[in-house]
Order: C-alpha cells, then sequence, then structure tokens
C-alpha cells in the first residue's frame, strides 16, 4: 500500500467528490470552503502532480467555451488504482483509530 500525504487524501477525495466538475479552480474553491482555510494554487497543483506520477488521477482536457477558438481547461479524474488507495486509506485510518475513548467502528 502506497500512503498518502493528508494534502494528497484532501485532493484526491475532492476530485472523487466533484467527479465531472474537477478542474485546479473548482478543486481549490472546494478544499478551501471544506476546511475554512485559503488554499494556494501552489498548494493544489503540487498534490496534483504526485497524484499524476503515483497513477491516482488523471487529467483530460474539455473545451470551456463552445465556440471556434475557446479555450481548454485542464480537468482531473480519479483512476481505479485512485480509487483503491482512498479505499485502502480509509481502513488503515480505521484501524489506527480502533481502541481510541469515543471512537466507534462502523
Amino acid at each position: 500500500m502506497k500512503l498518502l500525504s493528508r494534502q494528497e487524501e484532501i485532493v484526491l477525495l475532492s476530485i472523487r467528490k466533484l467527479e465531472e466538475d474537477a478542474s485546479g479552480i473548482t478543486i481549490r474553491e472546494h478544499i478551501s470552503k471544506i476546511t475554512g482555510k485559503y488554499w494556494s494554487i501552489g498548494a493544489i497543483y503540487v498534490p496534483l502532480d504526485r497524484l499524476i506520477e503515483k497513477g491516482y488521477i488523471e487529467f483530460y482536457f474539455k473545451d470551456i467555451y463552445n465556440k471556434k477558438g475557446g479555450r481548454k481547461k485542464r480537468f482531473y479524474k480519479v483512476t481505479s488504482e485512485g480509487q483503491e488507495a482512498l479505499e485502502d486509506f480509509l481502513k488503515l485510518q480505521k484501524s489506527v483509530w480502533v481502541g481510541f475513548p469515543g471512537y466507534a467502528a462502523d
């Protein structure tokens, strides 16, 4: 099992949650909203690059304007390896928390 950093975990979960709308900007907005903290562009793109290298996400381009000369925007999606990594990471977290007072395992 390859472990995820906390930033990688948050970014990967955000991509999974946003599905077809997971661009760098929307990922950053989502993470800032759920954490209540400002995330710089670098704080998003560094983990994105690492997740691509690990094979947990991939990117594709989509036209954001439906006209000639329109811009293309990069979007991200979780791969099957990325989904497996999330499931493994959740199992690991649950096993680490077992035995702590107030923790109720599913």
